[in-house]
């Protein structure tokens, strides 16, 4: 699957694009944003979290996206608790 396949994989690229990080709910909240339905509940953007996870979780695998934790990178096998995602940078 290419990244123009997947919309979340490309939402995640394009959302991270500014070099700032965000936490998944975040970004999970802003991708429902665009997606909205009269009548949705409030947090329907909630169906979107895991798979948000999952898609940064394989980005980072890939070496496109780092996760963070209090601000200092953490290995994708080692993500627990708070965290938040950018792009990956060559600087550590």
């Amino acid at each position: 699957m290419t990244d123009t396949e997947d919309p979340i994989r490309l939402f995640l690229l394009t959302a991270l694009a500014d070099g700032t990080s965000k936490a998944p709910q975040e970004l999970a909240r802003a991708f429902y944003a665009q997606r909205a339905k009269a009548g949705d509940p409030p947090d329907a953007w909630r169906r979107y979290l895991t798979a948000m996870r999952q898609q940064a979780m394989s980005l980072a695998r890939s070496g496109d996206l780092e996760f963070l934790r209090k601000g200092k990178p953490v290995a994708p096998d080692d993500v627990k608790g708070v965290v938040r995602i950018r792009l990956k940078t060559d600087q550590h």
